[in-house]
Parts: structure tokens; sequence; C-alpha cells
């Protein structure tokens, strides 16, 4: 793709920089609108530049990633209300032997329900966890707030299911879900094990919490506390009143309590219900993991699920969708128009035809360089986008079929094996997903971890974009290229 006209070009830098800047810094002192408000402006300034046309913007809006996280955040209230939090709250904390310990669990656990579930989805249930039991053992929230993201991102990339970019890529690449799993799973595997050890070498005097500290800590606050809290993961903060979502068995215990001298079977009925409801709330999210591991719709999957949660909940739905973090769909929308009108300016394939050549997937020094333009573009331009230009181009190869970034397919002299381009596929996976954990910005998950943790009103903790990427450079470098000849086509 050429360059754009040079006005456009220039115009469309200035918005998508200034999305950029509001993006990372929220707050900043001349425009302190949020991320959200900072999405929508970059994308209206897109428009009104004519970068894009009103219609172009409306096309670039990701439809079935919108649909998958808002599906996701629905049944993540009724998993909660099913206290499948609890338990894993309950999993987390279990004969914890302290901070190394309980970071170690956090990225198992986060890697292993992304690659079931996606990262946004594990960072959506998680975030609040890990604050209460960082408060629970009196340490700083920001190691297991970095273990939960980074962890996420490493862990999605073993499955097609793991995260939007890597549906993308099996997709339009016809890569089986076996194969891709098996492709990948050993540098993810290794990728999480190098993830643990930068943790641990970074924050290894933070995590040391003498046992005086910890007595202390555990009479403030009590394990039931971290085990049993009510909150809402999709509304990315702690509820704050009562409301008809609450849980079945916390809601009818009240009643018991008044009308139990009265009749007293009434308690087991309303404990049989709640059983049974929370029965259909595993029983659906089963059949909805089971489904996509089939190779259906994800994005009509989680909206099935979704609103068969609801139906057999059966009654007003509305107190329950009001938790669902509009706010963060707006975010994205803004996001998608903004990076598709800074890839019609050129500048991203303009640095994809210079880097081409050298950029080959047949030779290890190609490798090295496709990995270092992917990961470049993936902070740059967000990890999304650029896997799904490379599926917008991947059509115009002469000699069969090369990863592209950004622009044309690399037009080259060798023919590329059907291996090697199955490699180049599951290198993209690779790339594109761990290098969302070099900056605040390079993934959703990352962001919805640090807006989760922002808003919550009991935990609160600010992770910002320094604190995250003097921990993100290290491990994504050396996990992304530790784990690229692990990679298997």
């Amino acid at each position: 793709m050429a360059l754009a006209p040079t006005v456009e070009v220039v115009l469309g830098s200035i918005a998508f920089g200034i999305f950029w800047v509001l993006a990372v810094f929220p707050a900043v002192p001349f425009l302190p609108i949020g991320r959200t408000a900072g999405s929508l402006l970059g994308a209206l300034l897109m428009v009104i530049f004519r970068v894009i046309t009103p219609e172009q913007a409306y096309a670039s809006i990701d439809i079935p990633i919108l649909s998958l996280l808002f599906g996701t955040m629905v049944v993540s209230i009724y998993l909660e209300r099913a206290h499948m939090f609890k338990y894993l709250g309950w999993l987390l904390s279990w004969k914890s032997k302290g901070g190394k310990d309980l970071l170690c669990r956090i990225c198992l656990i986060s890697a292993l329900s992304s690659a079931l579930f996606t990262n946004d989805t594990s960072c959506i249930v998680l975030t609040e966890f890990v604050l209460k039991l960082a408060r629970q053992h009196n340490m700083p929230p920001r190691p297991f707030l970095l273990a939960l993201a980074s962890s996420a991102n490493i862990g999605s990339t073993a499955t097609p299911i793991g995260n939007p970019q890597n549906l993308v890529i099996a997709v339009q690449s016809k890569i089986s879900f076996g194969k891709f799993f098996i492709g990948i799973l050993p540098a993810m595997l290794i990728g999480v094990v190098i993830n643990i050890t930068i943790l641990l070498c970074m924050f290894w005097t933070t995590l040391k919490v003498n046992k005086v500290e910890e007595e202390v800590m555990e009479e403030a606050v009590d394990e039931d506390e971290v085990t049993s809290h009510t909150f809402s993961p999709a509304r990315m903060s702690h509820l704050t009143q009562e409301g008809a979502c609450r849980d079945d068995a916390g809601k009818s215990s009240s009643r018991v309590k008044a009308a139990s001298f009265k009749v007293p079977d009434v308690k087991k009925l309303l404990s049989k219900k709640a059983m049974i409801l929370k029965g259909c709330v595993y029983l659906v999210t089963i059949g909805m993991l089971i489904s996509l591991l089939m190779g259906l719709n994800m994005s009509w999957t989680a909206i099935s699920a979704a609103l068969a949660l609801v139906v057999i909940d059966f009654r007003d739905a509305g107190p329950c969708l009001d938790k669902v973090s509009y706010s963060l769909l707006i975010f994205f929308c803004g996001m998608f128009i903004t990076v598709d009108g800074f890839n019609k300016t050129g500048l991203p394939s303009a640095l994809w035809n210079f880097m081409e050549p050298y950029a080959r997937i047949n030779h290890a020094s190609g490798v090295a360089v496709l990995a270092l333009v992917i990961l470049l573009l993936s902070n740059f331009a967000s990890n999304v986008p650029t896997a799904s230009h490379v599926y917008n181009l991947i059509n115009k190869a002469n000699f069969g079929t090369v990863l592209l970034l950004g622009a044309q397919v690399a037009k080259s002299a060798a023919a590329v094996s059907p291996a090697d381009e199955t490699r180049a596929w599951l290198t993209l996976a690779w790339v594109s997903t761990v290098a969302g954990n070099l900056s605040l910005l390079g993934s959703a998950a990352n962001l919805i971890v640090c807006e989760q943790a922002r808003r919550s009103q009991l935990f609160g903790y600010t992770l910002t974009f320094w604190g995250h990427i003097v921990f993100g450079v290290p491990s994504t470098l050396i996990v992304a290229a530790i784990g690229l000849p692990l990679i298997r086509g």
C-alpha cells in the first residue's frame, strides 16, 4: 500500500498520536478526558481530517470481537452468582506459602484459563481477586497484576480461541485446532516458566514478607473475605449497591431469616432452587467451552451462552446487563476506527516494504527480523489490526504464501513450503500476542487489568505505563526470542 497524500499522512498521524497519548496517559493535564473519550476523539479526528470516510469508519468496527467481549462479560456475571470465583479464589489462596508461591499460582491459573476462555475474560474475572489476595498477604499489587496480564497473554497463544488475533489467523490459514495447539504449546509452556522466573527475579525482595507482618495482615483481612466477595468483573468496579443480580443464595438467606419460624421448609426449597440454577450456569459454561473447542463461531457462541443464562434465570435481566462495561466496548470502537485510519496513511505498510527483503521465513535471520517487525507494529498499531491486515492481503503471493504484516505479500524468489507457511502463521500468532506484554497499550488484557484495578473502590491501585514497561520490555524480548525456535509448522 502506497503512502497517502502528505496532508493525510500528517493529519492521520496527529489523530493517532492524540489517541495513543490519551490511551497511555488518560489523565494528562492538558486533556484529562480518559481513555474512552480519548479513543472516540481519535476516531472523530480521523473522519474530520478525511483520512477515512464515515462509511469506512463504521466498517472498521470489529463487531465479532465486541460481541465476544460482551458475551463473556455477561457469562462472567452469572459465574459470579454461581460462586465460581469463590472457588477460584480458594484455589489461589489454599495453603499459600507466601508471595512467591502466590505469584506462581496466578501465572499458571491465568495462562491456563486464558487458553480456554480468552485472555480478556481471564483478566476480567481475576483482577479483583488478585487485588484482594495481595492485600491479604500485605504486598503491593503491582507484581501480581503484571503476572496476571502477562501470563494471560502468553497462555492465550496456545489455542485459536485464546485471543481474537489467533481466531483470525486460524480461520484464514485453515490451521486445525490440534495443529495450532501442538505447534505453539511448547513455546507457550516455556514462555510461562520464563515469565515466572523474570517476575521472581525482579520482585524477589518485594515478595518477602516476614511472619509478623503476615500474622497482622491475617487479622485485618480474613480469608473468607477473599474467597466469598461480591463484585462485578464485567463492570470493572466493586459493587456498591444491592441489586436484583446478587447471588441467589445470599438473597434467599435474608428471606429465610424472616420467614423460617413460620415455614421451615422454605429454606430447603430456596437452597434447592439456588443449587439447580448454579448447576445450570456451570453446564452452560461447559457447553460454551466445548462449542468453542469444536470450532463453532466464537462470538455467536458467547452470545448464545449469555442469552441462555438470561433465559434460565427467568427474571428481568436489566440489573445484570447494567453491570456490563459499556465504556470498555466504546473504547474498542474508537480504537478500531483510529487504528484503521492510521493504517490507511500507509505508514505501517511503508515500514513493512522496507523490512520485507530481510524478513523471509525460510532463514533464521529472516525470522528474527520478521518477529521484530511484528513486535513493533503490534505495539504501535495494536496486535488485532496487525493480524487482520495480514489476512486482508494474504492471497497476493506469487511463490507460495509468506507471512505478511501491514502490507503486500512478500514476493519471494524462493518457493515456500506448506510447513513454512504454517510456521509463518504460527510465528505471527506467537509474536503478535506476546508482544502485547511490551507496553500497557500492547493488548486489551493489559488495559482491562489496569482499568479494573484503578476503578476498584476497596482495593484500587494504579498500574502506570512506566511501571508496566520496566517489566514488559525484558519479558517480551526474552520470552518471544526463546519461544520462536520452539514453534513448529
